[in-house]
C-alpha cells in the first residue's frame, strides 16, 4: 500500500483491511528540496512531515510499515526528465513519469520482494478488463479522476493494482474519514503543486538545481511571420499558451505559441494562432486495444484539466496521428496526449515538438 500521509491513501489502506486484505506500507523518500523556497513550504508527498504521518498512521491501523529512499531513481528518472524537457523547450509532466518509473516501478520491485500479490494507491481511478487486457477506466468523481496520469502504465502493472476510491467520490471520502476518527484529514486542504516545486514555481526549480538554465540568455520574442517583436528572459522561462508575465506590450493580447531552443526565440501570436487540428505523438502505450492499425475515433484531452475534444487517430510512421474534428488550442510539447472512448483509457502518447511537425 503506497501512502502519503494523506487522506486518499489513509482511507485506501482503511477501505482493503476491512475487505480482508493484509498490507504492507511504504512511503518514498524521494526529494530533498535545497531550495528555501521550498523548505519554508515544505509540503507534499515527498516532504518528511508526510512521511513521519504515514508511518503513523500504518502503526495505529496495526500493519507493517517502511520508508523507500529512491532518490536517485527519482532524481534519474522524474528530476531528470522535468529538466531536460524544459532545457529542449518542452513542458513536461512529471506525474506521468513518476507514476511509470516510481509508483508503478520501484513499488512493484518492492512488492515482489515483500510476496505481495497486488500493489494499492489512493487514485481516484479504476481498472477494467476485457478479453484479457487490462485497462483504466476513469474515476467515478469527475472532478477527482487521475486516469489522465495513468496511461503509460503496462498490463502487468494494471493486472496488480488495487484503486480503492476508484467508485467514490471526494466528499464520500472525506466523511468516511471523520467517521474513523481522521478528522483533522478529513479537513486538510488539497496541494495541487508538483511535490518537489511546493512553491508552484518552476523557473525556480531550473535556478536551483540546473546549471545549464542559468546559462540562458535573453533572446528574441518574434511574431509567427518571423519579425523580431522584443526581448525575453530567455526561452526556457515560457510555456505555450502563456499570455500573463511577457512583459511586453504589443496593443492586443498576445500569447506564447512557439519555443525554439536551438535559436533562444519565443514567438507571440493570438489566440487563434494557438489553434491547431492535427497533433502527433509518439511513446505511445495503449492499455484496452493492443494495437491502432486502423483509423480510430475517441475524446482524446491534451492536459489533465481539459475536457478534450473528439478525434480520429492513425498510424503515422513510429507514432500517432490526431486529427481533431474542431481545432484545439494550446497544444503543447512534452504533455501527454490520452484517449478516452467513454469512460475507458484507450492509451496515450507524448506530444511531439514543433520541429517534428506537431500541428498542420
Amino acid at each position: 500500500m503506497a501512502m502519503s500521509g494523506g487522506i486518499d491513501s489513509t482511507m485506501a489502506a482503511v477501505l482493503l483491511i476491512e475487505q480482508g486484505y493484509q498490507l504492507e506500507g511504504v512511503t518514498f523518500r524521494s526529494w530533498d528540496s535545497i531550495s528555501k523556497a521550498c523548505m519554508e513550504r515544505e509540503t507534499g508527498c515527498c516532504s518528511v512531515d508526510s512521511i513521519f504521518e504515514a508511518k503513523h498512521i500504518a502503526d495505529s491501523l496495526g500493519f507493517r510499515h517502511q520508508i523507500l529512499d529512491i532518490r536517485e531513481l527519482f532524481k534519474e528518472k522524474v528530476i531528470g526528465n522535468f529538466i531536460s524537457e524544459y532545457m529542449r523547450g518542452r513542458t513536461p509532466n512529471p506525474c506521468v513519469v513518476c507514476n511509470k518509473y516510481i509508483k508503478w516501478g520501484a513499488l512493484v520491485e518492492l512488492a515482489d520482494k515483500l510476496d505481495c500479490q497486488y500493489i494499492a494507491t489512493g487514485h481516484y481511478a479504476q481498472i477494467g478488463c476485457d478479453e484479457g487486457r487490462y485497462y483504466i477506466k476513469k474515476g467515478l468523481d469527475a472532478t477527482k479522476d487521475q486516469s489522465y496520469f495513468l496511461w503509460q502504465l503496462s498490463q502487468e502493472n494494471l493486472r496488480r493494482t488495487i484503486f480503492p476510491l476508484g467508485t467514490f467520490t471526494k466528499q464520500q471520502v472525506r466523511q468516511m474519514a471523520a467517521e474513523h476518527g481522521y478528522v483533522k484529514l478529513s479537513k486538510k486542504r488539497e496541494s495541487q503543486e508538483i511535490c518537489f516545486v511546493p512553491d508552484n514555481n518552476y523557473r525556480n526549480f531550473l535556478h536551483d538545481n540546473s546549471p545549464e538554465y542559468l546559462n540562458v540568455p535573453a533572446g528574441d520574442f518574434i511574431s509567427t511571420d518571423g519579425r523580431v517583436l522584443g526581448r525575453h528572459k530567455g526561452y526556457p522561462n515560457y510555456t505555450i499558451g502563456q499570455r500573463k508575465g511577457l512583459q511586453i506590450a504589443l496593443g492586443q493580447p498576445m500569447y506564447v505559441t512557439n519555443i525554439n531552443a536551438e535559436n533562444n526565440t519565443v514567438t507571440l501570436g493570438t489566440k487563434d494562432d494557438l489553434l491547431c487540428n492535427t497533433v502527433y505523438v509518439s511513446d505511445c502505450n495503449l492499455m484496452k486495444i493492443s494495437n491502432i492499425d486502423k483509423p480510430l475515433r475517441a475524446l482524446v484531452r491534451i492536459r489533465y484539466r481539459s475536457k478534450g475534444g473528439m478525434a480520429t487517430i492513425e498510424p503515422a510512421g513510429k507514432g500517432l496521428r490526431i486529427t481533431f474534428d474542431e481545432p484545439i488550442d494550446s497544444v503543447t510539447p512534452g504533455q501527454s496526449a490520452v484517449f478516452y472512448q467513454d469512460n475507458d483509457l484507450i492509451g496515450g502518447g507524448i506530444i511531439d515538438n514543433y520541429q517534428q511537425n506537431r500541428c498542420e
